[in-house]
């Protein structure tokens, strides 16, 4: 492709609502532009590099035994009135009725299409296992779209859904896609883990995400260097055990005057004391009624965990509209021995300190030496805190590390949430009726373009993996303005037709623009490999040769054919 003929113009200067370096060079070099929030048209760069990604992700759902299929994109809403989804997923719908006013959605995801397709198609069990997969566009109303392609209101996903007559003929399914997910990323060049995770609104037993690692990453993960637990910040949990309870020579609870020092910090150093010794007593919410998630002052909340310890009621941390609905709480000055808690769940931290500073359930007021047991109780004792860097190992006991990650896949153990829901139902060989058993596989095609953009650039531009890269060779004419000029760009379109016929897809920047602008903006692009055709060089029968990943530069012989790969 040659640069006067391609749709392309690269930036300058960053876009202005850039917070992550994908979204900033990927609309620099011209791979994307912003419609509107969240929404973005892919250029002819950037939709290479797009199609690269499909094609690995075809090729090894293939391998695995999936079979593509494509669903649609306006589902009805009646499907996810069925499975129960439909107030869950809420305000993240995008909405829409026909003229006869019957109410679809735009797909964020497709488990209710999908299981009442198998559902009218399938009923025996010689028809299963089956595994479906489509690579399409997907839907959220996300209240703030952010960092570019990572949190986009349309993105291109892969999703797949298997269907099994049990679980551990499931487990052979899941096993299938947990390996081939690996190749993917692997051959998409990103460093990545698998970390268990919680599985929100999709439902069923278990997940595991995958994590691209980046510096600016959206997500937490947890993960041990001494043996193989991993786990999303979310559903990741500590080891070890809390000590016994002291608190016989503690004197009576005392309140003490803390005025305008609703938090920890400040409390803490009014008092002397350290953090860890106050409590935080987290507000929530639960089917309408206040509960109190109770946690040491130097620790965070874990919202995930808190629901899992009340499953199956629902629970949302207070917010500040709560607060200023409910005028009598005293936001920062709550205590655990609140009186209007109706439910109060805590860390097993909390079980194991004493003399504990919490609120006096009074503005400006908090107290001292507070026992758990004694002047307060605690009806549910699970692990509710974020867990920190340095935190023990569930499995192993070692020291937690703790990196930032994005989120490319995620799969799913469903069990039969949706087959029930949606009359996926088997005949089995004795003529008796069973839910499918289903596994559901997703993979964020337009994420990995921009997890990948994440992890290959450097400070002049992107640097994509050969796999991924929109060109395999990016060829620079430098024909300069003297005599020479006619016959160095006669040598440049010798060499970028030869490349071409050895099977190169070749960039070729024949554009009447200065040396120092084709440079920038070969490195800004990202090429792997780029050739320079000069005037010195045609003039010494050479054509330089820059690894863009490395910036290494050596010389090849200008003879036909030039070989970019050669060493």
């Amino acid at each position: 492709m040659r640069m006067t003929s391609l749709f392309l113009r690269t930036l300058r200067d960053d876009p202005a609502d850039a917070e992550v370096e994908s979204h900033r060079l990927l609309v620099r070099a011209g791979y994307i532009r912003r419609i509107s929030a969240g929404i973005y048209s892919w250029l002819p760069l950037g939709y290479r590099v797009l199609r690269k990604v499909e094609q690995i992700v075809r090729e090894e759902m293939d391998d695995a035994g999936a079979q593509e299929t494509l669903l649609p994109i306006v589902q009805p809403l009646e499907l996810w009135e069925r499975s129960g989804r439909a107030q869950a997923y809420g305000p993240l719908m995008f909405k829409l009725l026909d003229r006869r006013e019957t109410a679809y959605c735009l797909s964020p995801t497709a488990e209710e299409v999908v299981t009442s397709l198998v559902a009218q198609e399938y009923t025996s069990y010689r028809d299963l296992p089956l595994n479906l997969y489509q690579i399409n566009w997907k839907y959220r109303d996300e209240l703030r779209p952010r960092f570019g392609l990572l949190r986009a209101r349309e993105f291109l996903m892969k999703d797949a859904y298997s269907f099994d007559v049990d679980v551990d003929a499931f487990r052979t399914n899941y096993q299938l896609m947990y390996d081939a997910y690996h190749r993917v990323f692997d051959r998409c060049g990103l460093t990545f883990r698998a970390v268990e995770a919680d599985s929100g609104e999709m439902g069923g037993s278990e997940s595991r995400e995958f994590m691209a690692v980046a510096a600016v990453g959206e997500d937490d993960f947890v993960w041990c260097p001494s043996c193989e637990y991993a786990a999303n910040v979310e559903a990741a949990r500590r080891g070890g055990g809390e000590t016994a309870p002291v608190g016989a020579h503690v004197p009576a609870l005392e309140e003490v005057n803390t005025p305008d020092l609703p938090g920890i910090a400040g409390v803490a150093a009014h008092l002397g004391v350290e953090p860890r010794t106050l409590l935080k007593s987290i507000a929530f919410d639960v089917e309408g009624k206040l509960g109190l998630a109770i946690v040491p002052g130097d620790r965070d909340v874990n919202e995930l965990a808190v629901a899992a310890a009340l499953r199956p009621k629902p629970v949302r941390l207070y917010g500040d509209d709560d607060f200023a609905a409910h005028p009598e709480l005293p936001k920062g000055y709550i205590g655990p021995n609140y009186e209007g808690a109706s439910v109060v769940v805590a860390d097993p931290g909390v079980r194991a300190g004493s003399a504990w500073v919490i609120g006096a359930n009074r503005t400006d007021h908090h107290a001292r030496n507070a026992v758990v047991g004694r002047d307060f109780d605690v009806d549910v004792w699970a692990d509710i805190v974020t867990v920190a860097p340095g935190d023990p190992c569930p499995r192993c006991g070692n020291p937690l590390a703790v990196d930032r990650g994005i989120e490319v896949g995620h799969v799913f153990q469903l069990g039969t949430k949706y087959s029930e829901a949606l009359d996926a139902h088997y005949t089995d060989e004795r003529g008796e009726q069973h839910p499918m058993v289903m596994g559901c596989y997703g993979i964020g095609v337009s994420r990995v373009v921009a997890a990948v953009a994440e992890e290959y650039h450097d400070e002049h531009g992107l640097s994509w993996p050969a796999a991924l890269a929109p060109y395999d060779v990016h060829l620079i004419a430098v024909p300069g303005r003297g005599e020479q000029a006619a016959n160095v760009v006669a040598e440049a379109d010798r060499v970028y037709a030869s490349l071409r016929a050895q099977g190169n897809d070749v960039l070729y920047d024949d554009r009447d623009v200065s040396p120092g602008v084709k440079f920038a903006d070969a490195d800004l692009v990202g090429v792997p490999i780029q050739l320079v055709v000069g005037a010195k060089g045609v003039g010494r029968g050479v054509i330089e040769r820059k690894v863009r990943s490395t910036g290494e530069r050596d010389e090849l012989p200008l003879a036909e054919p030039v070989d970019p790969r050669s060493k």
